[in-house]
C-alpha cells in the first residue's frame, strides 16, 4: 500500500510541474500567433510547450520553448518584435522566475 501512495503521489507531482500559471498586463495591442489581443491584464498559462493568454473571452495560443536566464526575473515582462508598426509577443519573462518562454 506504500508503494502504491508513493507511486501516486510522485505521479501526480509529474502532473503538476508541467503546468504553470502567471499574469501579465499588455499596455499596447500585441500580436500573439496571429491573434490580436487588446491592452489589459491576461492570464498566462503554460503547459508543455503550449502557452495560452486569456483575458475574459479572448483567448490566444502559441506554441514555446522554455528556457533559464542567467538569474530570477523581477517581474514579468514581455519581449516585442516591431517591424512593421505591429508589436508581436516573441518571449516572456516570468517574474519571480529564471523562466523564459520563447514564442516558436
Amino acid at each position: 500500500m506504500k508503494k502504491l501512495f508513493v507511486l501516486f503521489a510522485a505521479s501526480i507531482t509529474m502532473v503538476f510541474a508541467g503546468a504553470m500559471s502567471s499574469k501579465v498586463t499588455l499596455f499596447q495591442p500585441s500580436l500573439l500567433n496571429g491573434v490580436e489581443l487588446k491592452p489589459g491584464e491576461y492570464k498566462i498559462e503554460v503547459d508543455g510547450d503550449k502557452l495560452v493568454l486569456k483575458s475574459g473571452k479572448t483567448k490566444a495560443e502559441a506554441t514555446v520553448k522554455s528556457e533559464q536566464g542567467d538569474g530570477k526575473f523581477a517581474q514579468t515582462s514581455i519581449r516585442y518584435q516591431n517591424g512593421d508598426g505591429k508589436y508581436r509577443i516573441t518571449e516572456i519573462r516570468i517574474g519571480g522566475t529564471n523562466t523564459k518562454l520563447v514564442v516558436n
